[in-house]
């Protein structure tokens, strides 16, 4: 059987592994999300190219606006290509994030030297992000310094035409242009960012079940290679009260070394027993002929057979279904390279007749160990389950 728990919704991430621990206290984090910067690159070279903010920048500075001069020397002025850029992120130790983008954008209009003009203009742009936690408490990118330097300028006029003054007068322009036009695309990527963070840490509904909850335990940290969020994390019933996470569970063994540099999600092994808790009663079954195919009918007699101490109490051979009830809060528990959901019930074993009350003939207690193995497929944590004992 499968059983997908709702967890944290990232965007775009495949994850490396999902490792488990034990956490004790409520100071402890039910989740430690440690995101690599192959998944920063990919979530920001999505939300620039994919919004079009470039594009969008662009087409704003081509309008005409009102109050804004127009650009000297060049009349008609537009935006005529804008080619995808390349972005280059590097972590900022104990600071947030570096980003350089580079850009090729093609310019047009009439040249005060006659004719039409176009400039291909490649520009570098540079900015200084600090990752902070705001007053919601939620991690956040703030814009710094915004850079941008000329990498190269191309006409389609011959260089013999193009005076040094002419070379000037576009160095000088367009050191006064691109700024205008670019460095709010470092806000505009950042925002879509932060947004992510937004969505990736708030209340998250389990079904009609309930909910979950994130919150940042203290401010994230940025290292050479990861950025880092301690969750606390808070399972809620539908009515909004608080699952208590168990106290005491056997003690984890240690963890294999994480070698690459990829996107890890550790999840303790408590918040996933209250994940359980939550859903506790999606484990219970009757169990009738249907649910059992291929296996001699459920009847009394069959029962009889499998059970001879008891044939003599139960009744003649009659139809049968046996009712499992969850009795107690299903435990999840860690060894070496292997995970065990544990799983308290009941089963009821009653007669059942058409158009007739159900006889209960006994109650079983019983303890059931299911194998687990966790995947993340489409941003969300799979837990499958296979019968242990």
């Amino acid at each position: 059987m499968a059983l997908e728990l709702k967890m944290l919704r990232i965007w775009t991430i495949f994850f490396s592994c999902g490792w488990l621990v034990s956490s004790q206290g409520t100071d402890a984090p039910g989740a430690i999300l440690k995101i690599d910067l192959g998944t920063i690159e990919h979530a920001v070279s999505n939300a620039m190219t994919e919004s079009n903010i470039l594009q969008k920048l662009a087409a704003a500075a081509s309008a005409k606006q009102p109050g804004v001069k127009p650009i000297k020397g060049i009349s008609r002025l537009q935006i005529k290509d804008v080619q995808p850029p390349e972005i280059t992120l590097t972590f900022l130790p104990a600071t947030g994030l570096s980003l350089a983008v580079l850009t090729n954008i093609t310019i047009a209009g009439k040249s005060f030297i006659g004719g039409h003009m176009e400039i291909t203009v490649v520009s570098s742009m540079t900015a200084k992000n600090e990752l902070l936690q705001d007053d919601s408490g939620y991690p956040k990118f703030s814009a710094g310094d915004c850079q941008i330097s000329l990498v190269s300028i191309k006409t389609n006029l011959p260089s013999s035409v193009l005076p040094k003054l002419v070379n000037k007068f576009l160095n000088s322009t367009l050191q006064k242009v691109l700024p205008d036009l670019l460095c709010p695309a470092v806000d505009a990527v950042l925002a879509l960012v932060n947004q992510k963070f937004t969505t990736m840490i708030s209340p998250h509904s389990v079904g009609a079940a309930g909910s979950i909850q994130y919150v940042l335990l203290s401010p994230p940290v940025t290292s050479d290679d990861f950025i880092e969020l301690d969750l606390n994390t808070k399972v809620l019933q539908e009515g909004g009260e608080l699952i208590d996470l168990p106290i005491e569970l056997p003690p984890l063994t240690s963890l294999p070394p994480k070698m690459d540099l990829a996107t890890q999600l550790v999840l303790s092994v408590n918040f996933l027993s209250a994940e359980l808790t939550l859903i506790q009663t999606s484990f219970n079954l009757d169990v009738t002929d249907t649910t059992v195919l291929g296996l001699p009918p459920l009847t009394v007699t069959t029962l009889g057979a499998l059970i001879p101490m008891v044939s003599e109490s139960l009744p003649p051979s009659q139809p049968m279904v046996i009712e499992i009830r969850i009795t107690k809060p299903p435990l999840l528990t860690m060894q070496q390279d292997k995970g065990l959901v544990h799983i308290f019930a009941t089963a009821e074993f009653l007669t059942s007749q058409p158009d007739a009350a159900h006889e209960s003939l006994f109650v079983l207690n019983i303890h059931i160990n299911l194998g687990t193995q966790f995947s993340i497929v489409e941003e969300k944590l799979r837990v499958s389950l296979a019968l242990d004992r």
